[in-house]
């Protein structure tokens, strides 16, 4: 199992390992220091950047086939208002934009299209405990237009960059249009949905191990399942509400997505899907595992508590014999008898040989139960019809 969690492991930062825009472009400032990139793109070939956004933009419209992207991260509201006002965005969308903790959802602004991802990153950790992050989440907001694509990014991770340079590595993909990046940055947002889901089962697989385990009843710490219980919920929220956007985007998209673009928004929905089941399964698989442990802690519980018992039992034979002759009566002739001593011990060994529930019993009922014979079979009476009077 060590070894299978560390091939998956070297796999993910593999994946992870990918070379990084430079981020202080010139589109940087104009518009303030939330602006991360802007870039204009013509039959989608990356073209000179102009000095101001405002130009860029006027010179993207200029063209049939340019649009601009502009990324920004965590901009405050008056850093994104002038943006806002400059692509004629709606309001609403505009404050969504600004303020974090949105629902992944779809909406459509006559000429504009506003998306909002829920991205997710595996935190990468020893071992599990009860207060370990194992899903950390952030949201990616994007705003697709007839010329431009604006991308809002709130979060530590989710990173544009490297999606970016993969995608001006294959100008006939970014070619057809905003709709091409809007399909990039799902199909992207959802891969990571696979790659965290995997590193979650790996999770879930080390505490199912250490639950069955011939221990588990004192080694399994409840904590740990309920904190990874916790953290998948945190991943479901990320992936199950954005199950309807991309469905909608490959059967009745608006017109801005590009007809040659479609069938890659079904691709996208097809891999959501499977991640939607798979978290299905591991909540499934979680509260099983959980209720298995404190069945196992209830079992043992129950032994302790009939191991007591019998003890007792026991020990209660020798306690009277002893309470009885420790009485200070004065004709007992038992107690000047020359074997009288020997004869008690032996009706006290005896007694506790033939006491109702020795723990030696209870040993012997539970190898006949766990042997591979089991039990002795029972006899299935079959029911008498009944005679008529």
């Amino acid at each position: 199992m060590s070894m299978v969690g560390n091939l998956r492991k070297v796999a993910r930062l593999t994946r992870r390992s990918r070379r990084r825009v430079d981020l202080s472009h010139p589109a940087r400032s104009p518009l303030g220091s939330a602006v991360v990139n802007g870039v204009i793109y013509r039959d989608g070939v990356r073209q000179e950047t102009a000095p101001a956004v405002e130009e860029s933009v006027a010179r993207a419209r200029r063209h049939r086939n340019g649009f601009v992207w502009l990324g920004l991260h965590e901009p405050d509201e008056a850093e994104f208002a002038r943006v806002g006002e400059l692509f004629g965005l709606h309001p609403l969308a505009v404050e969504d934009a600004v303020q974090a903790h949105q629902r992944p959802k779809l909406e459509n602004y006559g000429d504009v299209l506003f998306a909002v991802f829920k991205t997710v990153t595996y935190v990468e950790h020893e071992r599990l405990t009860a207060t370990s992050e194992v899903v950390n989440t952030g949201e990616i907001m994007v705003f697709t237009g007839p010329d431009f694509v604006i991308t809002v990014r709130h979060g530590r991770h989710g990173s544009l960059g490297p999606l970016r340079e993969d995608l001006e590595a294959e100008p006939q993909q970014l070619a057809k249009g905003p709709s091409a990046v809007l399909h990039a940055i799902a199909d992207h947002v959802v891969d990571d949905y696979v790659t965290v889901a995997d590193a979650v089962q790996e999770d879930i697989d080390a505490v199912e191990t250490e639950v069955f385990s011939p221990k588990g009843n004192q080694t399994a710490d409840p904590g740990r399942i309920y904190q990874l219980k916790r953290e998948l919920l945190e991943l479901k929220r990320a992936v199950v509400p954005l199950g309807r956007p991309p469905d909608l985007l490959a059967t009745h998209p608006p017109r801005i997505v590009a007809p040659e673009i479609r069938a890659y928004f079904r691709d996208v929905a097809d891999h959501l899907a499977r991640v939607t089941e798979q978290i299905t399964a591991f909540d499934a698989l979680l509260d099983s595992i959980l209720q298995a442990h404190l069945a196992q802690v209830a079992v043992a519980q129950n032994d302790d508590a009939r191991k007591i018992t019998a003890w007792a039992a026991i020990i209660a034979v020798p306690t009277m014999v002893c309470g009885v002759y420790g009485m200070n009566f004065d004709h007992m002739p038992e107690l000047r008898w020359r074997y009288g001593y020997p004869l008690a011990l032996t009706r006290i060994a005896i007694a506790c040989l033939l006491s109702p529930h020795p723990p030696c019993f209870q040993a012997q009922r539970l190898a006949v139960t766990l042997s591979p014979l089991g039990p002795p079979p029972l006899v299935r009476q079959e029911p008498q019809p009944l005679q008529p009077p």
